[in-house]
């Protein structure tokens, strides 16, 4: 009898990827939009994909800059869940 090891991956959702930018001292919009999503109770916090979290976004965008800055941010997400 032989056991086989399972290879179990688990990725983060961006919600927990963005919560390393809540305890910046500097108020950045990197910051900005971690405080938001953390405040905002419908944020789709176990999301994973760019459309999901793009979407909520467009609907409910919370600074005039935040969709650029999510942009930059997910690409940085996806290097460092790979």
């Amino acid at each position: 009898m032989s056991f086989r090891k399972k290879e179990v991956i688990i990725i983060r959702s961006f919600y927990h990827y963005m919560m390393r930018y809540r305890g910046n001292k500097q108020p950045d919009e990197e910051k900005q939009l971690a405080d938001w999503m953390f405040e905002d109770h419908d944020f789709p916090k176990q999301a994973t994909t760019y459309d999901e979290v793009s979407r909520y976004l467009e609907w409910n965008i919370p600074f005039p800059n935040a969709l650029a800055v999510f942009d930059r941010l997910f690409e940085d997400y996806q290097i460092n869940e790979e």
